[in-house]
């Protein structure tokens, strides 16, 4: 789902019918900026039933140019990481075909 798919169906959605789509804008914008704030400065975030978001931190190391092959200092770094919550994890699971998973 892409972000303008998220905020028409949002001002889709019966229960906000009275949200009009620059509303429904307007407000996936303000979360999407909180989120990428509060990771941004270093915290934690946690939607009970959706999962954590969080940063991990990759330590320097030694990469490798593949077009010559020499090797290259990769600087350390924090990347965002997203660990789904019991719940959500239970809804993807037991959405698909459970022989699927076991292929």
């Amino acid at each position: 789902m892409t972000r303008s798919e998220l905020i028409a169906r949002l001002a889709a959605h019966s229960q906000f019918a009275q949200l009009t789509a620059k509303d429904a804008e307007l407000s996936v914008k303000a979360i999407l900026d909180a989120l990428s704030e509060a990771l941004a400065k270093g915290n934690r975030i946690e939607i009970r039933g959706f999962g954590s978001f969080a940063l991990n931190y990759r330590p320097p190391r030694n990469g490798r140019n593949p077009m010559t092959g020499e090797t290259v200092p990769v600087p350390a770094k924090k990347v965002p990481h997203f660990t789904p919550g019991r719940e959500l994890r239970e809804r993807v699971v037991n959405g698909h075909d459970r022989q699927e998973w076991t292929r």
